[in-house]
C-alpha cells in the first residue's frame, strides 16, 4: 500500500516472480482494458484482495495497450532475491512509463520520434521544449503564443507537460480547453495528451538547477538562453520528469539546441492537413501521404530526419544549395549511390539502441546491431571519395569511426546472443576466465548426471531407471513400481508416485549442487559482465550519438 500511495494516479505492475501483479482498483483496471483474469487473494478472515497478473516475459505487450489507452505505468521490481531474502522481499518502483518516457522498441514506430513536450506561459509569451528520449534530442525555444499551435502540430508530442491549475492552458483552442481537466493525470480527449505537474516544476530557480546538474555545468549560457527564462523553465521540468520517472538511470540526452523558429517557414495546422504531409486527409492513409511517396531512405534515423525536415521547412539559403549540392551529387553518382544504399541496409537503429544501453533496457542482440552499424562508417566515407566529392565534404567530416566500441562487443557478445542476459549464451567464450570456468564446471557436473543413469542402471539392473528434474526436489532417480525390490541400500526415498518412487543419492546430491550453484553464479556474473560492457560503450556516447546522425544523412 505504501508504494501505491506514492503512485495514486499510475497502474502499477508488482514483479512477483515470473509475473507483474496488480492489486485492487489496479487490478480491475487492468482485467478490463487487458482482458485478463481477475482474481483474488485472501487477507484476513473475510477480506479478499482483487488482483490481476501478466507474465513477465510478455510484459512489453501488456505495457503497450496500457500507455495507448492512456495509462501511467509505475514498473515496481525485486530489489533483493527472494531465494535469500529473510522475511519479505524487498520491493521498490524503478520506473514509471508514460507515453513520453517509452524506450521499448515494440511501442515506438521507427520512422517516427517519440517527443516528451514542456509549455510554460507568460502573458504572450511561450516557452516550449521537447525531448525524444529515445535518441537524446533536446530542442527548445521561446516564441509568440500564436505560434505554439503550429510548433506543436509540427512535433506531434505525445506527452504535454504542463503546470496544474485551475484554469486549462489558454493556448489551447477553446473547444478543447472546454473538454480539457486539470484533475486527471493525463487529458487525452482533448486532442493534446496533458500531464499535469505541481508548479514547483517550472518554477525558474528550480528548473535551472536541474538543467546544471543534468549536465554538470555551471551556467546556462553554452545553450544560449540567456534572455529566455520560458526556455529554462520548460526544459528544466523536462528534466526533472524524468529524474522523477527514471529511477535507477536517466536517459541520455544531447546538449540542449535552442532554436529560433524564424528560421524555419511556419506551417499551420490547416496548411499541413492540406499538403497532406504525413497523412492523406481524405483517406485518413500514412501511406498515400507526401512522406510515404518521397520516404526512400534506408536506416531508422534517415526516415526520422526526412520527417522532421519535411516538417520544417528550411528558409536559410545557404543551408538549402549545401543540400541541394549533396543531392544532386547522389543523383548524378549512380555506382556511388547504389554502394551507399547497399551499406546503409545493413545499418541499426544506432540512436534507439544508444538510448536503451544507457537506461539498462538494451538486449544483446542489439548491441551486436550497434557493432555492425559502427563498421559501416569506413565503408561510407570510402564510397564519398573521388571526382565532385567537394560537394558532400561536410558529410564525410561528420563519420567517424569507433574502433574501441567495435573492439569491445567482438571480443565481450557473442554473434549469436540469448534472447535475454543471464542464460549463459551473452558472453563470449575468452572474454572472462572466471565465466568460462563456472560454465566448463556446470557443463561437466551436468554430464556426471547424465552418464550417472546409465551407471546406475548397470549397478542395480533396473532398466527403465531414470535421471529426472524437478524445481521442487531438483535430481533425482525414478524407479517404477514392478522394479522397487531391486533398488540399492543407499538409494534414499524422496518422493512418492502412483507409479513408482523417487530416490537420490549422496553423490546425486554433491554434483546437483555443483550444476544449480554454477548456474546461478553464470546468471549473476553474466549480468554483470553485461552491465560493465554497457558502461563502457555508454563512455561514446556523444561519438556514437554523432556518427548515428551522420548516417541519418545519407
Amino acid at each position: 500500500m505504501k508504494i501505491k500511495n506514492s503512485y495514486p494516479d499510475a497502474v502499477v505492475l508488482f514483479r512477483l516472480g515470473d509475473f507483474y501483479e496488480t492489486f485492487d482498483d489496479d487490478a480491475e483496471l487492468a482485467s478490463r482494458e487487458l482482458e485478463i483474469t481477475l482474481t483474488s487473494r485472501t487477507m484476513g478472515k473475510n477480506l479478499k484482495i482483487p488482483m490481476a497478473g501478466v507474465p513477465a516475459h510478455a510484459l512489453e505487450t501488456y505495457l503497450a495497450r496500457l500507455v495507448k489507452k492512456g495509462h501511467k505505468v509505475a514498473i515496481c521490481e525485486q530489489l533483493t532475491d527472494p531465494a535469500k531474502s529473510r522475511g519479505l522481499v524487498e520491493r521498490d518502483v524503478v520506473r514509471v512509463v508514460t507515453p513520453g518516457t517509452i524506450l521499448e522498441a515494440s511501442l515506438l514506430e521507427q520512422d517516427s520520434n517519440n517527443y516528451l513536450a514542456s509549455v510554460v506561459e507568460e502573458g504572450d509569451q511561450v516557452g516550449l521544449a521537447y525531448v525524444d528520449i529515445t535518441t537524446g534530442e533536446f530542442a527548445a525555444t521561446q516564441i509568440d503564443r500564436a505560434r505554439l499551435l503550429p510548433e506543436l502540430e509540427r512535433i506531434s508530442p505525445a506527452e504535454i507537460l504542463v503546470p496544474a491549475g485551475e484554469d486549462p492552458p489558454v493556448w489551447l483552442p477553446s473547444a478543447r480547453r472546454e473538454s480539457s481537466s486539470n484533475h486527471s493525470a493525463q487529458d487525452f480527449e482533448a486532442g493534446f495528451p496533458l500531464t499535469h505537474l505541481n508548479p514547483a516544476s517550472f518554477d525558474l530557480d528550480l528548473a535551472s538547477d536541474a538543467l546544471l546538474t543534468h549536465y554538470g555545468i555551471h551556467t546556462l549560457e553554452s545553450f544560449g538562453c540567456e534572455g529566455m527564462p520560458l526556455v529554462a523553465r520548460a526544459a528544466g521540468s523536462i528534466v526533472d520528469y524524468l529524474s522523477q520517472t527514471y529511477k535507477t538511470v536517466t536517459p541520455r540526452l544531447s546538449s540542449l539546441a535552442v532554436y529560433s523558429s524564424e528560421t524555419f517557414m511556419a506551417l499551420d495546422v490547416q496548411t499541413r492537413r492540406n499538403l497532406e504531409l504525413f497523412q492523406s486527409g481524405r483517406w485518413e492513409n500514412r501511406q498515400l501521404s507526401l512522406f510515404a511517396a518521397l520516404d526512400m531512405t534506408r536506416t531508422p534515423m534517415g526516415g526520422r530526419l526526412l520527417r522532421r525536415w519535411l516538417g520544417q521547412p528550411l528558409l536559410d539559403r545557404e543551408e538549402l544549395e549545401r543540400r541541394l549540392d549533396a543531392v544532386g551529387y547522389f543523383v548524378n553518382e549512380s555506382i556511388k549511390r547504389a554502394r551507399t544504399r547497399d551499406i546503409l541496409s545493413e545499418v541499426s537503429d544506432l540512436e534507439r539502441i544508444l538510448g536503451r544501453v544507457q537506461t539498462d533496457t538494451v538486449v544483446p542482440r542489439e548491441l551486436i546491431g550497434l557493432r555492425t552499424g559502427i563498421e559501416a562508417a569506413d565503408p561510407l566515407s570510402e564510397a564519398l571519395k573521388g571526382q565532385e566529392a567537394e560537394k558532400v565534404d561536410w558529410l564525410q567530416g561528420l563519420v567517424t569511426s569507433v574502433p574501441d566500441v567495435v573492439s569491445l562487443v567482438e571480443r565481450a557478445i557473442n554473434p549469436e546472443p540469448a534472447g535475454s542476459v543471464g542464460e549463459g549464451n551473452t558472453i563470449r567464450e575468452g572474454f572472462s576466465p572466471e565465466l568460462d570456468e563456472l560454465k566448463s564446471a556446470s557443463s561437466n557436473a551436468r554430464s556426471f548426471i547424465a552418464a550417472l543413469e546409465q551407471r546406475e542402471r548397470e549397478r542395480s539392473g533396473i532398466r527403465n531407471l531414470r535421471v529426472g528434474y524437478n524445481q521442487v526436489f531438483g535430481y533425482y532417480l525414478e524407479v517404477s513400481k514392478s522394479n522397487l525390490e531391486q533398488v540399492p541400500e543407499d538409494f534414499i526415498r524422496r518422493q512418492t508416485l502412483a507409479n513408482g518412487e523417487r530416490y537420490i543419492t549422496p553423490e546425486l546430491k554433491e554434483y546437483e549442487s555443483l550444476v544449480l550453484n554454477a548456474r546461478e553464479r553464470v546468471e549473476e556474473l553474466e549480468k554483470s559482465l553485461f552491465k560493465q560492457v554497457c558502461a563502457q560503450i555508454g563512455n561514446y556516447a556523444d561519438v556514437i550519438g554523432k556518427l548515428a546522425g551522420a548516417i541519418a544523412l545519407r
